[in-house]
């Protein structure tokens, strides 16, 4: 018999140590996966009296200032599908006479290019070939996300512009992105096309606008193309099945929520493996403008400084809440920043490097 009671002695050792390890893992693992991963992020900050954009690790680790330049500010990251570009916004002058400009540079931060000026809020086309932005409404600057009007599309081989085939009709939009077959353009309306604030699917190459009837803002659909995530209030971030049929593209009902009820939750985005998103998280602010070219309005817009904003990264996983003031950080959630450098408007580079 004690053969047998050793080898169940050792049983129960084997599942108490499963067990045990299974509990110590948990707090990391997610952790683990991202740095497996091998996928890297970047975001913009303000470092040093400027805004600058920083490249990380997918889990957060080797943090760095990747334009490092002083007398310029650069904002709004957006990284090409092949992850050699970055579209960015670049801001010149003070008050109303300050102009936002868009620019490409290669993904080590040279290689700098300048598209068009009185422009903003650059989304690349998933073939790399284009690389489309927003006209802004007035030549006097407007600090808000939704001041433009009309969609362009930039030409990389041949370096020209031309105009979206709806351009009349598209006002006041911002956040815009394509859909990853290229066909739609998802983006957040406030005043414009009929609306008064909703999200919208724009045909990228017809008329066709598509009304999706959901409250929130800064709409992001997945790399499939399956799911689409926006925030749906100030402290909810939402994902909806997309449902792509012939006649026209649909969503259904909310599978996914990220919510926190202290702080705002903005600016989600997608992994490339489509299991993870990062959102920027911090408290309500109207910035500091005594802050060298910031400006003064809600702390998730771009340029505003957001004292204390961090990146965040959450795990997917449809039928399921993450509750960032309850779940404990590390098994579906993490810090990727710490110190609070106002980091916003994250960014995957969807190959790795």
């Amino acid at each position: 018999m004690k053969p047998n009671r050793i080898c169940f002695n050792f049983f129960l050792i084997g599942i108490l140590t499963i067990s045990t390890g299974l509990l110590a893992s948990d707090s990391s693992s997610f952790k683990d996966q991202l740095t497996d991963s091998s996928y890297k992020l970047i975001c913009e900050g303000y470092e040093n009296n400027n805004w600058e954009i920083f490249i990380m690790d997918a889990d957060g680790a080797n943090l760095k200032n990747l334009t490092r330049t002083p007398d310029i500010h650069e904002l709004y990251p957006q990284v090409s599908a092949d992850g050699k570009k970055i579209a960015y916004v670049s801001d010149k002058g003070k008050g109303r006479t300050r102009i936002r400009s868009v620019w490409i540079m290669d993904i080590n931060g040279k290689n700098r290019i300048k598209i068009a000026d009185y422009a903003r809020q650059p989304f690349w086309m998933p073939d790399n070939k284009e690389l489309g932005f927003l006209n802004q409404e007035y030549k006097k600057f407007n600090v808000m996300d939704f001041a433009t009007k009309g969609i362009m599309f930039y030409n990389l081989k041949i370096e020209k512009v031309r105009a979206h085939p709806n351009n009349a009709n598209i006002k006041h939009i911002y956040n815009p992105g394509f859909s990853p077959d290229s066909k739609w353009i998802t983006a957040t309306v406030h005043a414009g096309m009929g609306l008064k604030h909703g999200d919208l699917l724009i045909e990228a190459d017809g008329d066709k606008v598509i009304n999706l009837k959901i409250k929130g803002c800064r709409p992001c659909f997945s790399p499939d193309g399956k799911w689409l995530a926006w925030g749906m209030t100030d402290h909810v971030i939402a994902v909806v099945p997309m449902h792509w049929t012939k006649k026209l593209p649909s969503i259904g009902k909310p599978v996914f929520k990220i919510t926190h009820n202290k702080y705002k939750i903005y600016h989600v985005d997608w992994a490339p493996n489509g299991k993870w998103l990062t959102i920027s998280c911090g408290p309500k602010g109207k910035g500091d403008i005594t802050k060298p070219g910031t400006l003064n309005a809600a702390a998730e817009v771009v340029g505003v400084y957001a004292a204390d904003w961090n990146i965040l990264a959450v795990k997917f996983k449809a039928s399921s809440t993450v509750d960032l003031t309850k779940d404990p950080e590390g098994v579906n959630w993490i810090h990727l920043t710490q110190n609070g450098k106002s980091y916003k408007e994250s960014d995957w580079i969807p190959v790795k490097q």
